[in-house]
């Protein structure tokens, strides 16, 4: 440092990475501990607060003070100490093993003012600096057996390729969901989330919200799902749903049949699961969501990105905020290898056809956002505009069936069909929740189709209406089967 820019600093005054003192004095150590746990910053001995330049004797002694005092900060702080004229310049270094404290307690930097950090704020300060790890840490709330879902680890069991009857605990102790406390099981965070009978009653924020928008925003909702089963469940269930509610295509190769999804459902897969396994469960009050829009499918986790990983480094580095929840998806292969989640999202996008994936920062949240197969979506618009188009039911029904590739939620109602059935239990049947949405994107095509129809039909509106299928839709339902087995 030079004389010039020492003037420079002065001018400046004191801020988040500058402080004045005149000597070395006792809250010497806060200074040191409170910039080594923010950006670090610089120590200027021989300067009033006002800026006055009063100057400090330079000597071995006073350096080896300020090392000694450097030193025995937890864990030690590393300084640089230079002579810039009459003052004694300390630069410090921003610590990369936060939270760093003195012997008073632990400091950081709020502008030109040095703050002790409160209970909470330490508790906060080790979290955010990844210092604690949810999920490896204990649950005294849980009680097992009390609390534990046999059924669930059974599940998990079957999964994870473990053979033979090994006893429960020892697999629990030995997968680290739980440790040993005497002659009891203490759970962690981890093993709770994977085995509890009532996930949120230990974790209310432990669960996955679905919904279904009428159009690109949330202004209106067709159908809303909470899911809280247990981490496998909550993710094969948002899967379903999106399956439910998005369209799927066909083409027909050789007496065969391939579906094409208007989604690539290998990379949503893989975004649901890395949005549990990654999310920030310290954020209290938030959950994961995935929303499905006319547009685009969004992937929302709490937390954004884990501390240290920067969106450029997104898919080429990877952090694991979770590594307990990881290994314990891994085990049961619902996630590859350790840090290729992004880029096996982006191959599978690619793979389909589909528009790459975008990875954004919205507050607090990271987002996945999904665009359709811009194929289905032709073919969509193109089965659409057929189906309200002035063409009698048979005349719809044969150019269904020559189309090489159809898009089939109709087919799903057919397949629920049993006899007569209310309209109600057609809705229930295919596990949708809102009326609008069945009526406009399954019941209506369907009649304009000549697929099914109604057993009062001079009566639409009447109490003891019930649907059933025609000839056509029993034809094309057989021949959709057909498809299905190779058209053997």
């Amino acid at each position: 440092m030079t004389p010039a820019d020492l003037d420079i600093l002065i001018q400046q005054g004191e801020g988040t990475t500058l402080e004045f003192k005149e000597s070395l004095s006792s809250s010497f150590s806060r200074e040191l501990v409170a910039m080594a746990n923010t950006v670090g910053g610089k120590l200027l001995l021989g300067i009033r607060d006002d800026g006055t330049v009063i100057g400090v004797k330079d000597s071995n002694a006073l350096r080896a003070r300020i090392q000694d005092i450097a030193r025995n900060c937890d864990p030690p702080v590393k300084v640089l100490v230079e002579p810039v004229d009459d003052v004694l310049a300390v630069h410090v270094r921003e610590s990369n093993a936060k939270p760093v404290q003195c012997s008073e307690g632990f400091f950081w930097r709020q502008g030109a003012v040095t703050q002790k950090l409160s209970r909470n704020e330490i508790r906060d300060f080790f979290r955010s600096e990844g210092v604690i790890r949810f999920d490896l840490s204990p649950c005294p709330r849980f009680h097992y057996p009390e609390d534990f879902d046999r059924d669930k680890y059974d599940a998990w069991l079957k999964l994870s390729g473990i053979s033979g009857q090994p006893p429960v605990e020892d697999v629990l102790v030995n997968i680290e969901a739980a440790e040993r406390t005497g002659d009891n099981l203490l759970f962690r965070n981890a093993g709770v989330l994977f085995f509890a009978k009532n996930v949120r009653h230990f974790f209310p924020e432990a669960y996955i919200t679905c919904l279904l928008g009428k159009g690109a925003d949330k202004v209106h909702i067709l159908d809303r799902r909470d899911f809280d089963g247990g981490i496998v469940a909550d993710i094969e269930d948002a899967l379903s749903f999106i399956e439910r509610n998005t369209r799927t295509a066909y083409r027909i190769e050789s007496l065969r049949r391939e579906n094409i999804p208007e989604y690539p459902m290998k990379a949503l897969r893989e975004a649901i699961t890395n949005a549990v396994m990654h999310r920030d469960w310290f954020f209290e009050g938030a959950n994961v969501f995935v929303e499905i829009y006319t547009n685009r499918i969004e992937v929302i986790s709490p937390g954004g990105l884990p501390t240290g990983l920067k969106m450029a480094k997104l898919g080429r580095e990877s952090i694991r905020r979770n590594p307990l929840i990881a290994d314990l998806l891994h085990r049961i292969e619902f996630i590859e290898k350790a840090g290729t989640g992004i880029r096996r999202i982006r191959d599978e996008a690619r793979e389909q056809g589909c528009p790459e994936p975008e990875f954004k920062i919205r507050g607090a949240f990271f987002v996945v956002v999904f665009r359709p197969d811009p194929e289905v979506r032709a073919l969509e618009d193109q089965v659409t505009g057929q189906v309200t188009g002035e063409v009698t039911p048979q005349d719809t029904m044969q150019d269904t069936m020559q189309d090489t590739m159809q898009v089939t939620p109709e087919v799903r109602l057919l397949q629920v069909m049993m006899g007569e059935m209310t309209r109600q239990h057609l809705q229930e049947a295919l596990g949708l929740k809102n009326r609008d949405h069945f009526n406009r994107s399954y019941l209506l095509p369907a009649l304009q189709a000549g697929l099914i129809e109604m057993t009062i039909p001079d009566k639409p509106r009447s109490k003891n209406q019930r649907y059933r299928l025609t000839m056509a839709g029993r034809e094309y339902l057989h021949k959709s089967k057909g498809q299905d087995n190779g058209g053997n």
